[in-house]
């Protein structure tokens, strides 16, 4: 499975998106974190934020959706140019119709899972989602610590993936670094969202290359 590397926009310069999304140009996916004040105690942005960035971005739209009630508002988000939809686990009300929706407008569906959430009561759906995310920090912040503790359910999904002849990938997010990709590679992860590591340093493409060389290093 290939190694995706998905730079977050909210460590970049809002102002400035175009130019910020030309950094990461050769990435595999633009990540946007949107986030509603209510399913995570922070508020970011939404479906103008994702059209415009699909207008000026080099590489597909991947929507991190932290908010409320997705079964309501994720199709927009696809309406608005998002390749890939990714709803969160803790909030969504009926997966399935809502994966089946997203998929039936032509994106990606994403089922996003929380530190503390196990995947048991999907593991018989997985079918229904081409990617899984495991949040490795709790949603709502960027910046924070890599939560290692995460990675034994990554490493459990991705043999379940496995056994059923899948396709599923599966993407973490949350303090992904050069010192942490390692550890997510090796459990079995194949597309890691990085925000401030690339958008801190000094070369975002730099960063990039650097993250996703660690990464093929580390996959098995």
């Amino acid at each position: 499975m290939s190694i995706l590397i998905s730079p977050s926009i909210l460590n970049s310069d809002i102002g400035n998106l175009a130019g910020e999304l030309d950094k990461i140009s050769n990435a595999d996916w633009a990540h946007v974190d949107v986030m509603d004040n209510h399913f995570v105690p922070n508020l970011t942005w939404g479906v103008p934020v994702i059209e415009a960035a699909k207008k000026y971005s080099p590489i597909p739209i991947d929507a991190h959706l932290m908010i409320a009630d997705p079964d309501r508002w994720a199709p927009g988000f696809v309406e608005a140019g998002a390749d890939s939809v990714t709803f969160h686990a803790e909030a969504v009300s009926a997966p399935i119709r809502l994966a089946r929706e997203i998929r039936g407008m032509g994106a990606r569906a994403g089922l996003a899972l929380s530190p503390a959430t196990q995947i048991d009561n999907y593991i018989d759906i997985l079918d229904e989602f081409d990617m899984v995310l495991c949040m490795t920090v709790e949603p709502g912040f960027g910046g924070q610590p890599f939560l290692s503790n995460v990675m034994p359910k990554v490493a459990r999904l991705r043999d379940l993936i496995a056994k059923k002849g899948l396709e599923t990938w599966i993407q973490v997010d949350g303090g992904i670094t050069a010192d942490t990709i390692a550890q997510a590679a090796e459990a079995g992860a194949n597309n890691f969202v990085a925000g401030s590591a690339v958008y801190k340093a000094e070369d975002a493409a730099a960063s990039v290359a650097q993250l996703r060389e660690l990464a093929h290093k580390h996959s098995h």
